[in-house]
Formats: structure tokens, sequence, C-alpha cells
């Protein structure tokens, strides 16, 4: 062996570069998964939502105009609740489907305040087809259908978006945030709500923000009832939005999964509209919006002696008027503690 030989064959083996590490793939493909993950669940939760045709097919209806308008119904719809259920929740034993609440709100196209509207239910209206009643008794003659097109007809407000609860689901969101606080002015009871409350603030669970949020116990019935409402469902909104709810797994999926199951919707809407309407209505509760009932001239009795609510036509009037054209609610038909 020469001594070229031999150099060679004490040469060190070449040195192999260690492939080189890519983080960036590895976090790419976390985010993909991530992504992925969402989209499911997403998908899921929008095919979880029950839906209906809501909105009127036939008929004038008004003028789309900018900005986007909600119809939130409140139903006293018993689906899916066992016998237990329904006597845990004081629902009573009535066969179908009414509607207990009826809202109206509106989102401003440009990011202005939103406004929610409360129209009583025995507010007495036209119903197309069936003369004039109490707004509740369009829903029970042709459902959200007719409930949508007498609330258009009445307020000239083209309506875009429908969302329906029901008993049971109120009660079920209610419990998946924990409780809403409230502070009840003097006690409050009616055993066909289950409701017994002692004056003071305290926290509601399922079954007693249902019945709070139903009772007509009270000196003003109905319109008590719908000042009510419109405060427990902004409570609601801030205690889903607050950090202990959002920032925690275990309280927010439980929410989104049972809203997603509670909420009925037009056939049309899907899990990214509800999304919209959650954020107006965080604004709402916040103190970023407006909230009224719709302005009232006194009371009257149908031909059968039923009690009905009489809107103030001139200011009610103005009012559905901002909202169909996208302007800013005057003050002087806004209606505070009602």
């Amino acid at each position: 062996m020469n001594y070229a030989q031999q150099q060679m064959a004490h040469a060190r083996p070449p040195h192999h570069r260690p492939p080189r590490r890519r983080p960036g793939r590895k976090i790419l493909a976390v985010l993909l998964v991530l992504v992925l993950a969402l989209a499911g669940f997403l998908i899921y939760v929008d095919y979880s939502l029950k839906r209906e045709p809501a909105l009127p097919t036939s008929g004038e209806r008004p003028a789309d105009g900018p900005g986007t308008n909600w119809l939130l119904v409140g139903s006293d719809s018993r689906e899916g609740l066992d016998a237990d259920r329904q006597a845990e929740l004081g629902t009573g034993d009535t066969a179908g489907r009414r509607t207990d609440t009826v809202m109206l709100v509106h989102i401003p196209q440009a990011g202005g305040k939103p406004t929610m509207v409360s129209l009583p239910r025995d507010s007495y209206v036209s119903i197309p087809g069936h003369g004039k009643d109490k707004l509740n008794s369009a829903f029970a003659y042709g459902g959200p259908q007719l409930l949508t097109q007498t609330v258009e007809a009445s307020t000239g407000v083209r309506v875009d978006h429908y969302a329906e609860v029901g008993l049971g689901g109120f009660a079920d969101m209610t419990d998946a945030i924990g409780g809403v606080d409230v502070c009840v002015e003097e006690p409050m009871k009616d055993p066909k709500a289950n409701l017994d409350l002692q004056a003071g603030c305290q926290q509601l669970d399922g079954p007693q923000a249902l019945g709070y949020v139903r009772t007509r116990a009270s000196s003003r019935g109905d319109l008590d009832r719908v000042q009510r409402q419109r405060e427990f469902l902004a409570a609601l909104t801030e205690r889903a939005s607050s950090p202990e709810v959002f920032l925690n797994p275990l309280r927010l999926f439980p929410l989104i999964l049972d809203t997603s199951g509670a909420f009925l919707v037009d056939t049309e809407d899907h899990v990214w509209h509800l999304a919209g309407l959650a954020f107006a209505m965080n604004g709402i509760a916040s103190g970023q919006g407006v909230t009224t009932t719709v302005p009232m001239s006194g009371f009257g009795e149908t031909s059968d002696g039923a009690s009905v609510v009489k809107w103030d036509q001139d200011k009610a009037e103005t009012l559905f008027g901002a909202l169909a054209n996208d302007t800013e609610v005057p003050a002087e038909v806004i209606v505070t503690g009602m």
C-alpha cells in the first residue's frame, strides 16, 4: 500500500449533516388541525339548529333597507320535555306552541348602536287574513311565517332573520353559563310558574329564570313582563360574554351546544348569523344600544272582552321608521321603565 492509499484508508469518513429541523411545518400542521377541528365543530353546531320557514314567501313585504333586522321569539313550546321536566319548569300542559316574547332587533349597517324593541304579545294589530287581534294570535293562526308577516305589516320593517327559543332551551342556556344575576325589587310568587323569589339581588338558575321572565303575576301584567324580559336578556348576554364564561371551555362549549339545540331559525339562517346577533346583543347589554317597548296609547278590549294593548300610532311610526331607514331612534319615542 503506497502512501496515498494509506492516507485515504485513515481518512475520516465524510460528515453527514443531520436533516434540518423545520419547526414552521409543525406549527403549520398544528394550525391546520385546529382550523379543521373548528370548522367541523361549527358545521356540527350549524347542523344542530332547528329550521322552519319563517319569512313570508307571498304577499307584499316592506322594502329591503340598510342594516339587519331580527325577529326574536320566545315560545311556550314544550318540545323535548318529559313530564318531570315540564313539572320542574312549571310549563303547564297546554298543547302546541304560543308566543311569550316578541322582540324586534335592528343592527345598523355602519356599526352604530343596535336597537331592541319589545312588542307586547297583547298588542292589538291587524293580522293578514284574520282581521284585528292580539299579536300572539298570529303565531297561533299561522306559526312563524304569519307572525313575521304581521310584524312587518304592523311596523313597516322588513325582517331579515328569525330566531325562536322554547321553554326548555331557555332554561338550559341559563344553566349552561352558571345562572344569571338579577335584582328583584319586591317578592315575586307565582305557583303557576313555580316561582318564589325574595326581594334583593340573587342568582337565578334555569327554572327560576324561566319563571321570572314568564310570570304576569304583577300589577301591570304583560308590561312588567316585557321589561323583565329585556333586562334579563341583557344580563344573560353580558354573563355569556364575560371572561368567566367566554374563556372557560367548560362553560363556553356547553353554552354553544345548548344554544344551537335550543334555537329554531329560518331555513336560510346559519350559526354565523346568530354570531352577529350575539355581538349586537352584547353591545346592548353593555349599554351601547337602545332598548324600548313600542310606544302605547293605552288599553282596550276586544269584542269578546279580552284586554289588549293599543299602540301610539304616531310615535310607533316614528320609531319603526328610524329602524327601517337605519337612522338614530329619536329620544322622544324611547319608552323606559316599561
